[in-house]
């Protein structure tokens, strides 16, 4: 897990898409990622990745962990957690994503409830699409290349975000 600690975070943030804030409800969202793959080579799935990370030494686990939060993303559940103010869903988009991350995103396209976006980071940059169900749940898909480990790969996967509720609990919001 040592190795892919910071694949995991970049596959994190690369699973926020931005998308129009009003589509969607203030409060808690558990984003679950799925068909994760590098170089077309499937990874593990978000449970395993999930069960691997509770199982680093405390110290470890707790750095990650606390790295996260400061992202305003909790690890609980099926995946990861993030909390988004009535503010925030009032914008034009959703900050997701860390603000100092460096990352930029654009909508290139928007049919109906179905958006193409761009996007791009220090490390990794790429191309998505975001299907919204309902101001509850919305799918993502993403592709891009990146640069974890100083080797340039491609890499893919499928996101699906479900609203739990008003109450962010101890989940920050971003600021």
């Amino acid at each position: 897990m040592k190795s892919r600690s910071p694949l995991l975070a970049l596959l994190v943030g690369l699973s926020s898409p931005l998308v129009h804030a009003q589509m969607l409800q203030p409060g808690l969202w558990e984003l679950t990622t799925s068909n994760m793959q590098v170089d077309g080579k499937p990874l593990p799935d978000m449970a395993f990745m999930l069960g691997q990370l509770k199982n680093l030494p405390p110290e470890q686990r707790a750095m990650i962990e606390g790295g996260l939060a400061k992202q305003g993303i909790s690890v609980a559940g099926n995946g990861v957690r993030s909390c988004l103010t009535p503010e925030q869903v009032k914008t034009d988009d959703i900050p997701l994503q860390d603000p100092q991350s460096g990352c930029t995103q654009k909508i290139t396209e928007r049919t109906g409830k179905v958006w193409k976006f761009q996007f791009s980071c220090p490390k990794a940059q790429g191309t998505g699409e975001a299907q919204f169900l309902s101001d509850r749940e919305f799918l993502t898909k993403v592709n891009g290349t990146f640069n974890a480990s100083g080797v340039q790969q491609r890499g893919s996967m499928s996101t699906r975000a479900v609203w739990l509720g008003n109450d962010c609990g101890t989940v920050k919001p971003r600021t």
